[in-house]
């Protein structure tokens, strides 16, 4: 499902307009990268949390060059269903 899906279904359900939908998801998807990006988490009751993992730095190695490289610690965004999300997601397993 793309996120022109998601305005079409939400405004056949609510009977709001495509394009104030449209806004609105756009405003939804900048509030929570933006709450991310700022090192805030974002909890949905019900449906899950946005949250940011931090990785600790770490060796790497490039094969075709055969020299290790440091990758830097750094953030990055996650998604952590809730319990009974993933409770109806696996009970509509085909």
């Amino acid at each position: 499902m793309t996120k022109a899906d998601i305005v079409n279904e939400i405004s056949k359900s609510t009977g709001i307009e495509k394009v104030t939908v449209q806004k609105a998801v756009e405003a939804f998807m900048d509030t929570v990268s933006g709450s991310l990006s700022e090192g805030n988490n974002v909890y949905l009751r019900g449906f899950g949390s946005f949250i940011v993992k931090k990785r600790a730095e770490k060796t790497a190695r490039n094969i075709s060059r055969n020299t290790t490289i440091i990758i830097p610690a750094h953030n990055i965004p996650s998604f952590k269903p809730a319990k009974t999300f993933v409770g109806r997601v696996k009970n509509n397993v085909k």
